[in-house]
């Protein structure tokens, strides 16, 4: 492999990051109380050579607000993120709220490349009319939109299949990257990859010991994992893990369903979705 594809790694203001990790040391409600200990707490330049270091060619930038305001703050922040750091995917974000739909257009008009959306932290209905708009951008430019819909580690209001079902009923061809497998209701969001095309599932935190003592992955379920080899995605949640970003791809290899699919997972999926240069043509 030319190196690794990591849809899911977190850059945002230094002193918006700070605060996620003293929500996760304060072991807050949406972490489920569970102690969470944070790996990589360097200075940002640190935390993106190494990722380079662990051979990952291209990253996101994955940011999101919890309250209205945030969004068009936290784009403009990632768009002088993503010039000054050329292997970023350019990254931005959405909220439910007046404008929204018109600094999504924006953000695609100058080059963002995936978006993100957290529907746990967020505490908002994905199906929510005020950012039908907003999907439907999405859905036409075909740009994948990251997004933490399942109900782990601990569940929202607003959690779960049902909600990014209805999106997906409204906008079938929207590029939905489902975080984390939608742990802990895989089976059910392997079903909407299984009905949508363009739905695809990110691996952050599956399988490592961590979360298989929280939500484990069902392993009847793993043939309809490998099935859908070609729509699975890297995903790590650098740095906000408890543990070395190695187990990851340790967790992974152990599934042992091949080394095509360990290739296609890791770098070939996502080089594609993205137009990286030098991607391998999908299997015929």
């Amino acid at each position: 492999m030319p190196g690794l594809v990591d849809v899911h790694t977190h850059f945002m203001p230094e002193r918006v990051l700070h605060k996620v990790w003293a929500y996760f040391d304060g072991l807050g409600p949406l972490t489920g109380g569970i102690e969470w200990p944070i790996t990589y707490r360097e200075e940002e330049v640190e935390r993106v050579a190494l990722l380079r270091a662990f051979g990952v060619r291209a990253f996101t930038a994955m940011l999101y607000p919890h309250k209205p305001g945030m969004a068009r703050w936290l784009n403009g922040w990632a768009a002088g993120f993503a010039r000054r750091t050329p292997d970023c995917l350019h990254t931005s974000t959405f909220f439910p709220e007046p404008g929204a739909a018109a600094y999504v257009r924006e953000a695609l008009e100058h080059g963002t490349r995936v978006f993100k959306a957290h529907v746990q932290v967020g505490g908002y209905d994905p199906a929510d009319e005020a950012l039908d708009a907003c999907w439907g951008l999405l859905a036409e430019a075909g740009t994948p939109v990251v997004v933490h819909c399942g109900s782990g580690p601990a569940p929202g209001r607003h959690t779960g299949p049902g909600p990014m079902a209805r999106v997906l009923a409204r906008h079938p061809r929207l590029r939905l990257i489902v975080a984390h497998l939608g742990m802990p209701e895989y089976e059910d969001f392997l079903d909407l990859a299984e009905r949508y095309a363009e739905v695809r599932l990110d691996t952050t935190m599956a399988f490592t010991g961590f979360s298989e003592r929280m939500a484990p992955f069902p392993r009847r379920a793993l043939p309809r994992l490998a099935a859908l080899g070609d729509r699975v995605l890297l995903g790590t949640d650098f740095p906000n893990i408890p543990y070395p970003y190695a187990h990851q791809l340790d967790a992974l290899a152990e599934l042992a369903l091949g080394d095509d699919w360990l290739r296609a997972v890791c770098h070939d999926n996502a080089a594609r979705l993205f137009g990286l240069p030098d991607t391998p043509k999908p299997p015929a």
